[in-house]
């Protein structure tokens, strides 16, 4: 029983720590682009 709990647990914490990381990735993907103005249509100024 208590290996289930951990495993659920296991899953439970790493579900949320890579939409965590999901989430840092994008936001530093979009503040490369929006810092380096590689997003095309951003490139008009």
């Amino acid at each position: 029983m208590t290996q289930r709990i951990s495993k659920y647990q296991k899953f439970k914490m790493m579900n949320p720590i890579i939409q965590f990381f999901k989430y840092i990735f994008l936001s530093i993907k979009i503040m490369v682009i929006v810092a380096g103005g590689h997003g095309g249509t951003r490139n008009v100024n």
